[in-house]
């Protein structure tokens, strides 16, 4: 796994009148949440498919609620023990879970069945003046 990465497996509680899943908890993730915003992506649509994007300051910590999604992370920082390395998670039904993407880590996604929902926590709110957001050409990943 890329340095810095983490993946917590989330618990689904279901019964008779449907589901709910915690996301986080403020006190025992360690993260302050700025802005909260969701993405969608038809069933096959890749997010930043030839350019890959990035954040200089900002972490974000992706959770697809609903269909599932194939994150591929590329890890290009200078000096870092896996610089270069590729790390690829299905997440989503079946496999929910909370991805903390740290700064300086390539990102994008691919919707695998249906409707993906994504929610992504974000520790800086969006600047629109001076965006922390680098796009970077897919050299480093092939899709399928």
């Amino acid at each position: 796994m890329i340095e810095g990465v983490k993946v917590k497996k989330l618990k689904v509680i279901s019964d008779e009148r449907g589901r709910l899943m915690e996301i986080f908890r403020l006190s025992q993730e360690g993260i302050s949440p700025k802005q909260i915003y969701m993405t969608t992506a038809l069933e096959g649509v890749i997010k930043d498919k030839d350019f890959f994007h990035m954040h200089k300051k900002q972490i974000d910590y992706f959770c697809c609620i609903k269909g599932k999604i194939k994150l591929v992370l590329v890890d290009t920082r200078k000096g870092g023990k896996a610089n270069g390395s590729v790390d690829e998670l299905e997440i989503g039904e079946g496999n929910f879970c909370l991805v903390t993407i740290p700064s300086g880590v390539l990102h994008a996604f691919k919707s695998l069945n249906g409707e993906s929902i994504v929610i992504n926590c974000i520790n800086n709110e969006y600047n629109s003046n001076s965006p922390d957001e680098f796009r970077v050409e897919n050299t480093y990943y092939k899709w399928d």
